[in-house]
């Protein structure tokens, strides 16, 4: 399956094909000239896939290293991103080199604001082997790293040249990785897509659903690539992404990164917002039981951890949807549809509150 992302000034197009990834020599052979390429993965998936991916592109005639960093949330940090560009520079990489990045939404994020920066920025291809990095972060050209203060706080705008996605390495996740990644999936049906939901409600758990990645993963592809060509840099209707994801980077950031995962904090995150929503009339009554009904299913966490509320209203007023004293909050009125909810940002202490 291709799938194109059409933008004005850069388009590409995603590739989903299992067992691809052994290929992808040949793929980048089609979209770049002979250059050096630096692939940028973690530990965990170079142990995986770092040969077979190396081998490949060597094999296709690319002079290629690969760098790897410490898997988890703690990497995607200015000073891991500071031992990449040293590590580039060492290999003598210049701005007609690419980047190849290997990995979750880690390092899709991690190694997308490395390749953008370094020398003003390198082209780069990305080539996501979690569901989470499949179905979200790996389409659209978000990059970020972590600081204290909040999540994804200093990053860029860049797209990729090309995404190539492999199904096959959810072969190799464990249940916790799966059902991180099925939170985005069940945000992108609740938000854009009622056919999408409607499947979700047919499968009877993670298993059935890894079934039938191609097709899943196609769909939430499709949502990203029409929202993304519709707004690039995150100004209007783009913002329909981050369902859930205000509260959730907060508990993220509160919890400390890689103690709870993005995933589950998102998927708490929709259901406490849903459920002070709708409690306000903002949403249509039963909204918040569905969502409850369908992330318990995954085995998706929907109860608040125990947080201190004024700490996570602290991280929360970082949120990037904020402008001035107000915030662009999230809905999803009924299943399949959102909707922008501009309120001020003190209001949302209202919405960390604890309710049945």
């Amino acid at each position: 399956m291709e799938l194109p992302v059409n933008l004005e000034h850069h388009s590409y197009k995603i590739s989903i094909k299992t067992n691809s990834l052994s290929q992808i020599g040949n793929w980048l052979a089609n979209l770049w000239h002979k250059r050096k390429l630096a692939i940028i993965t973690d530990d965990t998936v170079n142990a995986l896939y770092g040969s077979i991916v190396k081998t490949s592109l060597i094999e296709a005639g690319f002079e290629t290293e690969l760098f790897s960093v410490t898997p988890g949330e703690a990497s995607k940090s200015l000073t891991t991103a500071s031992l990449l560009y040293e590590q580039l520079a060492e290999f003598g990489m210049t701005r007609s080199d690419g980047v190849v990045i290997l990995g979750g939404g880690v390092v899709g994020d991690l190694g997308g604001f490395v390749a953008s920066t370094y020398m003003r920025g390198l082209s780069f291809v990305q080539v996501p082997t979690t569901l989470l990095a499949q179905v979200d972060s790996s389409v659209g050209g978000k990059t970020a790293v972590n600081t204290e203060v909040a999540k994804n706080l200093v990053g860029t705008f860049a797209q990729p040249d090309g995404v190539l996605i492999d199904p096959q390495t959810l072969q190799t996740l464990n249940s916790r990785q799966i059902s991180e990644g099925i939170a985005e999936i069940v945000k992108s049906a609740a938000i854009a897509d009622m056919s999408l939901w409607s499947k979700l409600e047919q499968l009877d758990n993670k298993e059935a659903l890894v079934s039938e990645a191609e097709v899943i993963v196609h769909a939430c592809c499709q949502i990203k690539a029409r929202v993304v060509e519709e707004d690039e840099f995150d100004n209007g209707n783009r913002l329909i992404l981050n369902f859930g994801h205000t509260i959730g980077h907060a508990i993220e950031n509160q919890a400390g990164y890689g103690e709870i995962t993005h995933g589950e904090a998102v998927s708490i995150g929709m259901v406490q917002l849903s459920k002070v929503a709708e409690k306000k009339g903002l949403i249509a009554s039963g909204v918040t039981a569905s969502l409850r009904e369908m992330l318990t299913k995954f085995d998706l966490p929907i109860e608040w951890p125990d947080l201190n509320r004024e700490q996570l209203y602290g991280a929360l007023t970082h949120d990037k949807k904020t402008r001035g004293s107000q915030l662009k909050l999230i809905l999803v009125p009924t299943i399949g549809q959102a909707v922008i909810h501009q309120l001020p940002i003190t209001e949302m202490k209202e919405f960390l509150e604890i309710t049945k």
